[in-house]
């Protein structure tokens, strides 16, 4: 890749780490986050800017595809650019590599908006990203684009209720704490992935009938994800999670995750994952079991999606 400057040099630390032995999806949502900050300095935008104008730049969505995980102590260097601009949308590319290896251990396409700090209300954005995007202009590589997704039009809006109806398994249900909020007291990015990845046991038990704490041996990965945020959850929120199953493939299947604030019954998020089951000791994707899959085809939800 050309055109890409660098926004972090960091590792992967213990405690980012999930019982599969590897870092945690939430956390490169984390680092991506981090990430965006440094490419609006980039752009022309720093912190002291935004402070200024009192803004915030905000995902509307992610595209993320996990390439190779990443263990304990893994070196990692992120970089970034610029695919394009869509009025006050900007198209921004995120690359994370194992600094040792060079190989790369992630990518993340985000359409992000500029937003008034306090409110989340959308603000137009200021001249100085004219320059930016012109000069900081570079192509989704290959290994960026979807892979086991399609990045159509985001699904209608749904609500609680219509999740419900469909047979949404129910996965997740908690209160946004205070840790899981910035300084205007806004849930943060990472978070929504982070309920997310809460909610797989739940999920796994109730459409497989799978318990993975009683074998050390088998796990699962995320290959690929897509996240629509559709609204922004505060403090003490109530969030409720429904997960349904769009498809299932030889090795791999499609989950779809809708997160609703439980008051309102209105949609904060959607997403789709694609996964793996995935064995710890030879650390690779293993086939679905001719039975299991079967067993799982009889549970497919139609109609969803991120």
């Amino acid at each position: 890749m050309t055109n890409l400057v660098p926004l972090l040099r960091t590792s992967v630390q213990t405690w980012e780490c999930d019982d599969m032995g590897h870092m945690n999806v939430q956390f490169y949502v984390a680092k991506a986050g981090e990430g965006l900050d440094v490419l609006a300095h980039e752009m022309g935008y720093g912190p002291r800017a935004r402070r200024t104008d009192n803004t915030v730049l905000l995902p509307r969505e992610h595209h993320i595809r996990f390439h190779r995980e990443q263990r304990p102590g893994a070196p990692l260097t992120l970089e970034g650019g610029v695919l394009g601009r869509d009025g006050d949308t900007l198209h921004l590319y995120e690359e994370l590599t194992n600094t040792a290896s060079g190989a790369v251990a992630a990518t993340v396409k985000a359409d992000v908006i500029l937003a008034d700090a306090e409110t989340r209300a959308p603000r137009a954005l200021p001249s100085v990203f004219d320059e930016a995007v012109a000069n900081m202009s570079t192509p989704l590589p290959e290994h960026g684009k979807a892979r086991g997704l399609e990045l159509g039009a985001p699904v209608t809006s749904p609500t609680l209720q219509q999740a419900d109806d469909m047979g949404l398994v129910y996965t997740w249900q908690g209160v946004v704490k205070p840790e899981l909020c910035d300084a205007h007291g806004f849930m943060g990015h990472r978070h929504f992935m982070g309920l997310v990845s809460d909610s797989i046991p739940n999920l796994l038990s109730q459409t497989r009938g799978d318990d993975r704490s009683s074998d050390p041996n088998i796990g699962g990965a995320a290959l690929e994800y897509r996240f629509v945020y559709r609204s922004w959850p505060k403090r003490g929120d109530i969030l409720t999670l429904r997960s349904g199953l769009k498809h299932v493939g030889p090795k791999t299947y499609i989950w779809a995750h809708w997160l609703f604030d439980l008051e309102t019954g209105e949609a904060v998020a959607t997403a789709e994952a694609v996964a793996v089951t995935l064995d710890l000791v030879a650390r690779k994707a293993i086939p679905i079991p001719d039975a299991m899959r079967a067993h799982l085809e009889s549970q497919l939800v139609e109609g969803i999606g991120a």
